[in-house]
């Protein structure tokens, strides 16, 4: 369940080595057509000297639009650094712009900082890590970001608190080491009543900055809602803000829901009747055509004292932040045709809504973790070979800081600071292990079943049990992944080798792309199997000095799966071992993807991957579904 936004800045930031954003692409352009932004990847650097680099960039412009003057204008920002390439110009590339998407969270995951388990004491509460949030920036006065009790700022932190707009250099202390803001190439109309500064107009990145490292927080509730300590995955960690070029508004787009028998648009409210009701906005049989925001405004506008909000069960998106100045209950068609058919039963008498206090439901009462309807689903269109989601992760009714205090948020981008702050929590027991056998960790430990012991749920049209296509390998388990026993490592030139020569972002490959598949990944993804194929996997003991594991095979349904070799035995000499899965298909049919998965077990650890396979016969023709 990661946000897909989110995957597509990964995949520019990995590839781009070198980047050029210029606003011109034609030296003959009239003033009044519309110019777009641009981003050349150059592949390796010119030199190693940066205002070599930067220059060598205006002359390449410059050759193109006709002048030094006409390049140095057309430019937005030069990136003087990166990965080794080939350089010249590899690709050219209009600029996007990506929309980010928007307690007892931590507790749920198993990190309770009152009785702290293993990981929590072994890591500090992350104490010594510096994490890096790119968002829409920071609310400095907020008292998640207290820096009280807080030692000196890490010497290897090189970084400076940029003053703008609302901002200065005393915004920043000993939690928000530093603070940067970036605004070439935004349209205007993006940046409107925007600050200038690394200030959050927006809050989406207070909130998850707040969700990765806030510091505690006693005394916090929404309303009466989560009452009680707020506080992130790693409260010791330093953040490092960064308001990113290419910023956006976090906007209201999460959601269905109904039309309405009573229309609840602005001009369809009777003052005189709505005045001191309380108004359901609900219809059984068609598409929204208001948002719920809307309704509510237009309802206390009319007078209302309440608003009941309808909306399809699988787009329950929460909406609990909005719900200021007017009680509101969102529920779903269900009960929506329950209360209609009381009030025709009771048509000849006004209809009683009682208005209670309230009040948070945990424990027993709680069906959790699910996936939500709204949560990114795999595959992955550029990179079947890939399984994605990698993960899934709380997202739903998340409590964390705004500028106005603390608020509840909903959306992929909630889940992602969950995992930010378990990779600060681990990076911080481990600090030599790569971010591959981080993520490698965390995928392999996580799990598949509720708190029930139940496979875990995936909201939607319809309702399932979720596949490896819904939440990656399952529900993220921090307190597990500090001891996976086994780890996918992955070295750079691994990455270089299959993604860049596979998208042929580097001119001269020596040889020709491996798969995607055999990227050595805590997943297994094969889209197109036709007869037989053998994927290839390296894992490393992190664990017991002396251990030997077994292979536990849960092949994708007609599919024949085999393990070779299927016991790993290591020891003081032998920390990495090498294996390889054939996977067989036993029936001729152009079908979908199966799931199944591969655990190798010592008797103490558990280390899966997911799998998923689909069976392909002709080439013109394979169904995604």
């Amino acid at each position: 369940m990661v946000s897909q936004q989110y995957l597509s800045l990964s995949r520019v930031l990995i590839f781009l080595q070198l980047l050029l954003l210029f606003g011109h692409h034609n030296a003959s352009m009239s003033s009044d057509e519309v110019k777009k932004l641009y981003i050349v990847y150059m592949g390796e650097r010119w030199h190693n000297d940066p205002i070599h680099v930067t220059n060598g960039h205006h002359e390449t412009l410059a050759s193109i639009l006709g002048s030094k003057e006409e390049a140095l204008a057309s430019i937005v920002h030069s990136y003087k650094h990166g990965f080794s390439g080939l350089p010249g110009v590899i690709q050219v590339m209009l600029s996007r712009t990506f929309e980010v998407q928007t307690t007892r969270s931590w507790d749920f995951l198993g990190l309770n900082f009152k009785n702290p388990s293993e990981l929590i004491e072994k890591s500090n509460f992350g104490d010594g890590v510096i994490v890096g949030v790119l968002d829409t920036g920071i609310w400095p006065e907020s008292n998640s970001f207290n820096d009280e009790g807080y030692g000196p700022i890490p010497s290897r932190w090189k970084g400076k608190c940029e003053t703008g707009q609302s901002f200065n250099a005393s915004h920043c202390n000993r939690k928000i080491i530093g603070a940067r803001y970036y605004t070439g190439g935004v349209d205007a109309k993006v940046l409107k009543g925007e600050y200038k500064s690394p200030r959050d107009f927006n809050g989406h990145g207070t909130h998850t900055a707040s969700t990765i490292a806030g510091s505690l927080v006693k005394n916090v509730s929404f309303h009466g809602l989560a009452s009680g300590v707020v506080k992130g995955g790693a409260p010791r960690a330093r953040l490092a803000i960064y308001k990113g070029q290419g910023l956006v508004y976090h906007q209201e787009d999460g959601f269905k829901g109904l039309s309405f028998s009573l229309s609840c648009q602005e001009g369809d409210l009777n003052t005189t009747e709505i005045k001191g009701t309380i108004v359901l906005c609900s219809s059984l049989n068609k598409p929204l055509q208001i948002s719920f925001i809307n309704a509510l405004t237009n309802v206390l506008k009319a007078g209302g004292d309440g608003i009941i909000y309808t909306q399809s069960v699988d787009n329950l998106f929460d909406q609990v932040a909005s719900c200021e100045g007017l009680p509101c209950v969102l529920v779903d068609t269900e009960i929506a045709k329950q209360i209609l058919d009381y009030d025709q039963i009771e048509s000849d008498s006004p209809s009683i809504v009682k208005v209670s206090p309230t009040h948070s439901a945990t424990g027993e009462k709680v069906w959790a973790p699910r996936v939500a309807a709204f949560s990114s689903r795999g595959p992955s269109t550029l990179f079947p070979g890939v399984l994605k989601p990698d993960i899934g992760a709380p997202g739903v009714n998340i409590l964390a800081a705004k500028k106005d205090g603390y608020v509840f948020m909903s959306g992929t981008s909630m889940a992602c600071p969950h995992i930010s702050g378990v990779v600060a929590l681990l990076k911080s027991v481990h600090p030599r292990w790569s971010s591959a056998a981080i993520k490698s960790a965390i995928m392999t430990t996580a799990s598949v079943y509720d708190k029930y012991g139940v496979p875990i749920a995936a909201e939607g049209k319809p309702r399932k049990m979720a596949d490896p296509f819904d939440f990656g390998s399952g529900h993220v388990d921090p307190n597990r992944a500090m001891d996976p026993g086994l780890v996918y490592d992955i070295k750079m030139a691994d990455y270089v080798k299959i993604f860049n020569c596979t998208l042929n972002l580097i001119p001269d490959c020596a040889t020709l792309p491996l798969p995607a598949y055999d990227l050595n990944l805590p997943s297994i993804s094969v889209p197109d199997l036709k007869m037989s194929v053998t994927v290839w996997r390296t894992v490393t003991n992190v664990g017991p000095e002396n251990s030997i594991y077994k292979a536990i095979v849960e092949p994708p349904p007609g599919i024949k799966m085999e393990v070779k070799p299927s016991v790993l035995t290591f020891d003081a000499k032998t920390k990495t071992r090498g294996f390889q899965v054939t996977f067989t298909s036993l029936r001729r049919v152009q079908g979908g993807y199966t799931f199944g998965s591969l655990t190798w077990s010592d008797g103490l650890h558990k280390v899966r991957s997911p799998i998923a396979v689909r069976t392909v016969i002709e080439d013109f023709y394979a169904d995604a579904s």
